[in-house]
């Protein structure tokens, strides 16, 4: 056993994990994250996840905000969200009709029916991607073209799913949006922004039939702006990695996510899903509490901001006019 496992274990049973899911997420809702995580471990993670949780859809959760009515969620309501959109995705769908799951995934419309790539997997020895998330997104294509990668390429192999996935999964799973091309959204002019935020929404209904009303924020990342774009967009809501569970008000553009590893095993899955991983990281400084680009200010004119405690700071004549 390695160490770090034998941390996990350690802490599942410290009861710690047991005492935050029957206090802390007895009454509210909890969202956690994986992305491309392989069958067997998809099993394995989901079916502890519906022994400790009660794994309910995105959708449940919204129409319960809606009415206003917590009565309708059942006690450590969960929901299981997977982004991107990977090709792999596709085989968990055995997985979810043996288990009767309910499952979002957030796809990236301009990859997913197509043979395009995620720039955040391209592999080259001048590209370093966890620099590339933090300069401008004229920066980063640049940097990429430099090194080879074209984000409208199609290449030999898909890496996301295709229309005919998306076809046979959606009788079990919720797609939803992540943009088009997963850039980080901070980093984007206003244009840019409201290409990725509106377009991929209108991709989706358009060319897939879908009916979308989330978007999830790559990275996490966000900004007053981009919460102001999500909202003009039509969106109901927007899924974060901010740490933390939701009630029926928590601002429904910033809903709240944990984060799991796609290989992660049941202790780990246990610790990460209760909240307690997260926390311990960020008291050491090595996990954020939200979005270091989110600064509340001034509201946008023209925003709704009916049941949510965001406020905007001011954006250019060019969103203005969007």
């Amino acid at each position: 056993m390695t160490l770090r496992n034998a941390l996990f274990k350690c802490l599942r049973y410290s009861g710690l994990p047991w005492l935050l899911r029957h206090t802390v997420q007895q009454r509210r809702v909890t969202l956690v994250m994986f992305h491309d995580i392989a069958p067997d471990y998809a099993e394995r993670a989901f079916a502890f996840l519906k022994r400790a949780y009660n794994v309910i859809a995105l959708d449940d959760y919204l129409e319960a905000r809606r009415k206003g009515d917590s009565r309708a969620l059942p006690p450590r309501a969960l929901v299981i969200t997977l982004d991107d959109g990977h090709a792999r995705n596709r085989e968990l769908l055995p997985i979810l009709e043996k288990l009767n799951l309910p499952v979002t995934i957030f796809l990236c419309a301009g990859i997913v029916g197509t043979r395009r790539h995620f720039w955040f997997k391209y592999r080259h020895p001048d590209v370093n991607i966890g620099h590339l998330k933090t300069v401008s997104n004229a920066e980063r294509l640049a940097a990429l073209a430099r090194a080879g990668f074209d984000p409208l390429r199609e290449w030999e192999q898909p890496q996301a799913l295709d229309r005919q996935d998306i076809e046979q999964m959606r009788s079990r799973v919720n797609f939803q949006s992540h943009t088009s091309l997963h850039p980080c959204l901070p980093h984007c002019t206003d244009e840019e922004a409201w290409a990725e935020i509106a377009g991929s929404r209108q991709t989706l209904e358009q060319d897939y039939g879908l009916r979308v009303n989330a978007l999830a924020f790559p990275n996490g990342d966000y900004n007053a702006r981009d919460l102001a774009l999500v909202r003009r967009a039509g969106y109901a809501c927007a899924i974060t990695v901010d740490f933390g569970c939701n009630t029926l008000h928590t601002d429904p553009y910033r809903l709240r996510r944990l984060s799991i590893d796609d290989t992660d095993n049941e202790d780990a899955v246990c610790v990460k899903a209760s909240g307690l991983w997260t926390f311990l990281l960020a008291l050491l400084g090595q996990r954020r509490w939200k979005s270091p680009y989110y600064r509340p200010g001034t509201i946008v004119a023209g925003e709704d901001t009916h049941n949510s405690d965001t406020s905007f700071t001011p954006v250019s004549g060019a969103l203005r006019r969007l």
